[in-house]
């Protein structure tokens, strides 16, 4: 994403928010003057003064969690190319959000997917087919 400012928080969350959210970020100042603008309640957490929640509800210990079993994940590659990052994150998002699932359970649930489709083709069927390149 590079250097945080109030025009690139706009192209990526703007659309999802409303005056009714409350926006809750770490220090960046771009974040303050973009809820300023747009009239939207804003907390600030700076981790530098040792507070990690405001009014016992709101902080940023979800996002900070994903981000590092994210890096933790990511590790494994070396590195990625970043036109594969998308699919790199989409990867982990789809994994992370079965962690809490049971293997067996996965297991079940993806055997029980791959019996919708219908195959028709046979070994015989496929075999006697006309094949162009």
């Amino acid at each position: 994403m590079g250097r945080v400012v109030k025009t690139k928080v706009d192209n990526i969350i703007g659309s999802k928010l409303s005056t009714e959210n409350v926006l809750v970020t770490d220090a960046w100042r771009a974040y303050k003057t973009y809820a300023k603008e747009k009239g939207i309640a804003h907390y600030r957490i700076k981790s530098n003064d040792g507070k990690h929640v405001i009014k016992g509800l709101y902080h940023i210990q979800n996002v900070n969690g994903l981000h590092s079993r994210m890096k933790q994940w990511l590790d494994r590659f070396k590195g990625v190319a970043t036109k594969y990052l998308d699919n790199y994150l989409s990867w982990f998002l789809f994994i992370d959000s079965r962690s809490s699932e049971s293997i067996k359970h996965n297991i079940k649930e993806f055997l029980l997917a791959s019996f919708v489709f219908e195959i028709t083709d046979t070994y015989d069927s496929l075999r006697l087919s006309k094949f162009s390149v």
